[in-house]
This record gives structure tokens, sequence and C-alpha cells, in this order.
């Protein structure tokens, strides 16, 4: 005799997904990947010493006593069907060199902004722009920080208008989760807008060989199972 248990649908396994955590020093993307993560976060720190102070400005961040060294990591199920891993990158230029690999098939990315230090955001926004991986802006919010309208911040980074730029607080789960959701709803729609077929341009005369790129890498796997996990997780955070 057949139990229930025989009888009951197996669960599709949850469909996973790369995210990234980027900015400059000290700009909180530790914290940020350790307020959304539900699991106990990786973290490769290391303490800060004094032959550092000479490399890395932490006016702004006095009470900073480690950095990361490599990255940080953190799981988020969003809903049953969907897991984002979160990876953090490190902050100093001279670990720049582990971003390639740290974002490699990311479907996007967070950049973490500290308004008192906008230039030091510009390395990271290059990266991306440079990998056409999808980004938003998140402001953190630092106390005591200058509060600039979101134009304004616009306009001081180059950023065009497609470019979402929100304000957060990487101390704050709700606040945290909310900034992922918004760069998943990003995400899709620049995913979406890339699937539309363009008009068939005309037949050149002679074949035409584009000179091969040994820089560029693949573009992100992105299966139909992942799109409609992504929406159906969307639709519930939206309360629809």
């Amino acid at each position: 005799m057949a139990s229930a248990t025989d009888n009951a649908v197996p669960q599709a396994r949850p469909v996973s997904a790369k995210v990234v955590v980027s900015g400059g020093f000290g700009v909180g993307k530790t914290t940020f990947v350790s307020a959304v993560s539900e699991i106990a976060p990786l973290r490769t720190e290391a303490k800060m010493t004094s032959a550092a102070s000479e490399v890395d400005d932490a006016t702004f961040v006095q009470q900073k006593t480690s950095t990361t060294v490599a990255m940080d990591f953190g799981k988020i199920t969003v809903d049953q069907g969907l897991v984002l891993y979160v990876f953090g990158t490190p902050g100093q230029d001279r670990f720049g060199f582990m971003w390639n690999d740290i974002t490699a098939g990311a479907l996007g990315a967070l950049i973490l902004v500290d308004t008192r230090r906008l230039d030091e955001c510009f390395n990271a926004i290059d990266f991306f722009e440079q990998r056409s991986v999808p980004f938003v802006i998140g402001l953190n919010q630092f106390d005591g920080a200058p509060q600039h309208g979101i134009e304004d911040i616009r306009e001081a980074l180059d950023l065009g208008a497609d470019v979402p730029i929100v304000r957060t607080d990487a101390r704050n789960s709700d606040g945290a989760l909310d900034t992922l959701v918004q760069l998943l709803s990003h995400i899709l729609t620049t995913l979406s807008q890339a699937a539309v077929p363009a008009a068939a341009p005309a037949a050149p005369t002679t074949p035409e060989v584009a000179p091969p790129n040994p820089s560029a890498r693949p573009a992100p796997v992105v299966t139909n199972d992942m799109r409609s996990a992504a929406m159906s997780a969307l639709a519930a955070e939206r309360g629809q």
C-alpha cells in the first residue's frame, strides 16, 4: 500500500543566481553582506596596521580596524524558488586583481557609495560598465553624511537615466534586503530589454568576420527557470 509520502510531489530545487556588492574602501560592503545573509557570512578580513595608513585613507572611517583582503560571501533565499549568492569585493585598489574572479558569472552588482567620498566609487562603476554588468548605486547612509539629491548624484557620477540610484543602510537588514530586490528588478529589466530582437541589418556585400577578442568574457547564463523564479520573488515582495 502506497503511503502519503510515496505520493508526495517532489519539490523543485530552487534556482540560484550570483550578485556582487562592490565599492570603495570602507563603504559598508562587509556590513551589507552580513545584514542580508541568512547564514553566517564568510569574511576574509585582516587587521589594519599603521603601514596601511599610508595607502588607505581612513579619514571618514576612523573606527574601522579590519579590512577585507579577499571577499565576503553570504546567501539569501528570496523565496522558495530563488536563492541569491552574494559576494563582496575588497575595496582597496591593491586587491583589484581579484575582482575578475569574484564577479565572474554575476548577473548584477550593487555599488555602495559614501556621499562624503563620491570619487572612490568611479573604479567600480568603470569596472562593471566595461563588462556590461547591470548595476545599481546604493547610497549608504553614514551618520553625518551629506544628503545630496538623487539627480545631483547622477550628474556627479556621470550616470545615465537607466541606472537606478537608491538610498540604503547597510546596517539595517530590511533596508538592505529591499535594496537587493531593487537590484534584482533592475537585472530583470535589463535582461528583458536585451532579449528583444533588433531589426535585422541589411546583408553586407562581402562577409565580415569580427576579430577575436581574447579579453571578452561570456555573458552569464540566464535560464527561463531563473527568470520565472525571479519574477515570482519580485511579485511576492511587492505583495502582488
